[in-house]
């Protein structure tokens, strides 16, 4: 048997699997995270660390799992934070999180020596605020205390494989999720840390993602309830991971989305995939030798979560699928727009200022307006990335759905028409990351090889486009892009 953790945001999603990478049973443990102001976003790692330890014993609990049958551990990890650690190994300050966008001085400062265009040649994504190097920087600038005690960084995923095992090490998916990464040569940038004034022996080495890390230690295995000859494997970044877990693991295998907290769009290439205008990156792939071509946007489900939370009575347990099921069928916004952009945004727009917005809303419309209002904006925000792509000579024929998102047919029928290609439910969707993780764990193994992948999630449902919404939904987007190209100055001027 194999357990693959997935800290995401607001859990650990964790499953149970058979060592060719068959699900047998899954569970979420959640956990908070700190949101303020000011472009703050944090987590308490010893928070994830505890939801693995809960989420295993579980799982062998409620499968009546002998502990003896687990061979392998490996875990999937939200990307681009940044965990400090000090020199015994613990964090030095919480965990600064993929959405947190404090960093802005700390990316021009590295644009102004290395450029803008030149830093995306050499890592394959833009300086950006929400990547780990310009957090670390952020700390080092901002809290002298905390850094005089600073000896390593991290992610999430490398630092819960350091309590399994007593090593530090990151796999080529989440580096490249880094900024600080030269996916040109696969190795940490010496260009870019110079840069940034950073010693590189702050970051751990980098391998494979099919990668024996070690073994359980002594006292990991006592706290999981397994036995210490269990294998732990490298793992990988969330997004990569999503793709396997997708059957995505060859550029034939075409493309998925991921309707996640943070959602993005993403399929496997032979070589990176450079935009010339910026919109898109591309992370190092699980799959060795092989990359993902990816568009994020910041707050996809989390724009859905939001809203969900905001209209129902009790915000801790929104009303989320009855809200969308109102919002469905053929009703009309009637020129209501949202821009999606709660926690600034990245593809395509990189504007770390950016908030979101209801445009156009009246006294006449209802809850069903605002919900329906918030699907379509993340489905705009993203057909503008999937043109990011098209335009660099990908071919976007059809994407097939992963993530929490994906269970709603609704918003599934409402990306089909906005992007004006099939969109189609896999049976795998809230647990594909960790899905991938298990593939890739039965990889490191000698298990099993990547093209497994694709026959551990099937196809269920598929939501083909109506050509009439599809035209009304062409002009709806010019209308979304225009309104955020008109607050845009109104949002810059709040950022300063």
């Amino acid at each position: 048997m194999i357990i693959a953790h997935d800290l995401g945001t607001t859990g650990d999603k964790a499953s149970l699997h058979h060592d060719d990478g068959r699900l047998v049973a899954s569970v979420t443990v959640p956990y908070p995270a700190h949101f303020a102001a000011g472009g703050i976003a944090e987590q308490n790692p010893a928070d994830w660390w505890d939801a693995v330890v809960s989420a295993t014993r579980t799982l062998l609990d409620r499968t009546a799992t002998d502990a003896a049958a687990v061979a392998g551990l490996v875990v999937s990890g939200q990307m681009m934070g940044a965990v400090l650690l000090d020199a015994d190994g613990e964090p030095a300050r919480p965990a600064i999180i993929w959405a947190d966008t404090r960093s802005g001085a700390q990316q021009r400062e590295l644009e102004a020596v290395l450029g803008a265009e030149h830093a995306y040649e050499v890592l394959g994504h833009r300086l950006n605020p929400t990547y780990s190097l310009e957090k670390i920087m952020w700390v080092r600038d901002n809290e002298p205390d905390t850094w005089a005690r600073v000896r390593r960084v991290c992610v999430a995923k490398d630092f819960i494989v350091l309590r399994l095992t007593g090593r530090l090490a990151t796999d080529r998916s989440d580096a490249s999720g880094t900024n600080a990464y030269d996916q040109r040569t696969g190795t940490w940038s010496e260009e870019v840390l110079a840069a940034a004034r950073l010693d590189p022996a702050l970051f751990p080495e980098i391998l494979d993602s099919t990668a024996i890390a070690g073994s359980l230690t002594d006292a990991a295995a006592q706290a999981l309830g397994l036995h210490t000859g269990v294998r732990v494997v490298m793992g990988g970044g969330d997004g990569p991971l999503a793709a396997v877990g997708s059957g995505i693991v060859a550029p034939e295998d075409g493309a998925y989305v991921c309707l996640g907290t943070s959602s993005w769009i993403s399929f496997a290439a032979d070589a990176p995939l450079l935009d010339p205008a910026m919109r898109t990156m591309t992370f190092d792939n699980v799959v060795p030798g092989s990359f993902v071509p990816t568009a994020t946007m910041q707050a996809g489900g989390a724009s859905v979560q939001w809203i969900a939370e905001a209209l129902s009575p009790d915000p801790a347990r929104p009303e989320t699928s009855r809200l969308t099921a109102e919002a469905a069928g053929d009703l009309d916004t009637e020129d209501l727009y949202f821009l999606p952009y709660l926690l600034g945004e990245r593809s395509p727009l990189w504007d770390p200022h950016a908030r979101g917005a209801f445009v156009g809303i009246g006294r006449h419309h209802t809850r069903a307006h605002l919900v329906r209002a918030v699907l379509e904006g993340v489905a705009f925000n993203l057909l503008t990335c999937i043109e990011a792509f098209r335009e660099s000579g990908a071919v976007i024929d059809r994407i097939d759905a992963v993530g929490g998102g994906a269970q709603s047919d609704a918003w599934l029928g409402i990306l089909a028409d906005v992007w004006g290609v099939p969109v189609r439910r896999r049976t795998i969707v809230e647990e594909a990351n960790s899905l991938g993780a298990a593939v890739t764990a039965a990889v490191g193994l000698g298990l099993a090889d990547f093209s497994a992948a694709r026959a551990l999630s099937e196809v269920t449902a598929e939501f083909t486009p109506d050509p009439a919404r599809r035209a009304v939904y062409a002009a709806r987007h010019a209308r979304f892009s225009a309104a955020y190209s008109a607050l845009a100055p109104w949002f810059a001027d709040g950022g300063r």
